[in-house]
């Protein structure tokens, strides 16, 4: 193993971990304001326990995911130190913004909202809770920002030393590839959020505790995760695609395993990727959609990756491949279940189908994994490039970081985060055995 590989499996692996905690915190922010909102306009205070309580659950995910963000950042000097040299008059505007403006909105407002209820009173505790959702989505734009400055330059100018300098601040922020990618991930992280809340609430009424309240967290999260997965599919997902299409072409024939240009060509279900004879094996595939969707004409003509030079393929294309294909089998998922879920509502028998609720709660752990493949999707679509079309990931590693140094801290890293991992469900655990009628609000 080299150190380019070992820096990119050490980052990989903080990225993933950090992102548990962040996307349900964005996701749980809007459907605490939907919470505090309904609590406001009824005065009815079983919403007020619904809130407090995902509110706490909020706070556990966001200390460790303060805690578990801060190396991320740090690997940009450590291990990243030429992409940082080069980049950093352009990606250091949106991320010192996502620091100033987003999380020290999030958390002094986190702060007002968790203990100061009673001071404030409903109407400025909904405003703190609106605050914390804004600093939340907030932050989630800036990151998104620079990530989609990277998968797609602009507002740049490049020096004659090779630093890269922001021309136009308002090019970044109005970046089309930005456009679809941030409500994509946020809607992603509503899925999240829904799906945890929809999870607990099935829990309760399986258990048989915390009934009232339980019924509140299922019919919030069900409503809004049913929104928020169609929304994802389309025109989201659809649009983020097409976008894929004109501007990163290579990384979107290899995700959907098109070796081969093709005139109407065809959408596939499931295959296996041969790299050696560049096909795929056991193809489930539906004639002609790919062009349709991809260009709206049955027979528009979709380049393979033949159309490129190789060194312009993605490093890993049958992990892009898979990483795709499993993120949107996850989101067919979500929509089927919780759209059934929907349905029950709508009907009445959601709350005693011990089926649907058994399957609720199960499906808690894998809008987790949806947007991890999501970002597999997204980073590996980039490769080889770290910055598209101007710096190769090769060039942006940091010259002088053995492959030693870069095990050791990766050793060093999973030992702690396996702490954290522990401390985590520990306080969750408690939490959620506790429940929400005990949550007393703060003085």
């Amino acid at each position: 193993m080299d150190a380019l590989t070992a820096d990119r499996i050490l980052f990989g692996f903080t990225a993933v971990f950090h992102y548990i905690f962040p996307q349900l915190t964005m996701g749980l922010a809007l459907l605490i304001v939907i919470l505090k909102t309904a609590a406001l306009r009824t005065g009815d205070d079983k919403y007020n326990q619904a809130a407090r309580f995902w509110a706490r659950i909020f706070a556990i995910n966001f200390a460790i995911g303060v805690v578990t963000g801060i190396p991320m950042e740090f690997q940009f000097g450590t291990n990243w130190a030429a992409f940082s040299k080069r980049s950093g008059g352009v990606i250091g505007q949106t991320l010192a913004m996502e620091g100033v403006f987003s999380f020290f909105l999030e958390s002094s407002f986190l702060g007002l909202f968790l203990f100061g209820e009673k001071r404030l009173g409903p109407r400025l505790h909904w405003a703190a809770a609106f605050l914390v959702f804004a600093g939340s989505w907030m932050s989630g734009f800036f990151i998104i920002a620079t990530n989609a400055w990277m998968q797609h330059p602009v507002g740049y100018r490049v020096m004659p030393d090779g630093a890269i300098e922001l021309e136009s601040f308002w090019s970044l922020l109005t970046n089309p590839w930005l456009f679809w990618q941030y409500p994509h991930n946020m809607c992603a992280a509503v899925v999240t959020g829904s799906t945890a809340m929809s999870a607990a609430g099935a829990f309760y009424l399986l258990d048989g505790r915390h009934q009232v309240q339980a019924k509140i967290f299922l019919r919030t999260g069900v409503i809004a995760g049913a929104i928020a997965s169609c929304l994802m599919m389309y025109p989201l997902g659809d649009g983020q695609g097409r976008n894929v299409v004109r501007y990163q072409p290579a990384s979107f024939a290899a995700m959907e395993g098109l070796f081969h240009t093709e005139d109407g060509a065809s959408l596939t279900i499931l295959g296996q990727p041969d790299m050696q004879t560049q096909t795929l094996d056991n193809p489930l595939e539906v004639p002609d959609v790919l062009s349709i969707l991809t260009y709206r004409r049955w027979n528009a003509e979709v380049k393979g990756l033949d159309t490129f030079p190789r060194q312009q393929w993605p490093d890993n294309v049958p992990l892009l491949y898979y990483a795709y294909h499993n993120m949107v089998g996850l989101g067919t998922m979500f929509i089927a279940v919780l759209g059934f879920a929907l349905f029950a509502l709508w009907r009445g028998w959601l709350f005693e189908s011990r089926l649907l609720l058994w399957g609720l709660m199960l499906m808690a752990p894998f809008p987790y994994l949806a947007t991890t493949f999501g970002w597999m999707t997204a980073e590996l679509g980039r490769q080889p490039w770290v910055i598209y079309g101007l710096m190769r990931t090769e060039q942006a590693a940091s010259p002088h970081v053995s492959e030693g140094n870069v095990l050791f801290t990766l050793i060093g890293f999973a030992g702690m985060y396996s702490v954290l991992a522990v401390l985590f469900l520990f306080l969750i655990y408690q939490e959620v055995s506790r429940g929400p009628v005990a949550t007393a609000a703060a003085d």
